[in-house]
């Protein structure tokens, strides 16, 4: 029996490597949560770094706030 789309889609993210930038907790560090190839591709470039940095601003902004979940945007555009 074929897997359905999303579990099919839950089969691929359980298999990235999702991190840090720092490799820390974000619960210590505030940063956002990732794929290593991601922050990998991001750290690569000042642009990247950049944005990068504006998630992790973005993360904390909303940690402090009380919300478990930040509207960061390094997400953005990608189909989920």
């Amino acid at each position: 029996m074929a897997k359905a789309k999303s579990q099919q889609s839950l089969d691929t993210w359980t298999k990235q490597k999702w991190r840090t930038p720092s490799g820390k907790k974000s619960s210590e560090t505030g940063e956002v949560y990732a794929p290593a190839k991601t922050i990998k591709s991001l750290k690569s470039t000042m642009a990247g770094r950049k944005k990068l940095a504006a998630a992790n601003k973005k993360k904390r902004e909303a940690t402090a706030k009380g919300k478990q979940h930040a509207s960061h945007g390094l997400h953005k555009g990608k189909k989920r």
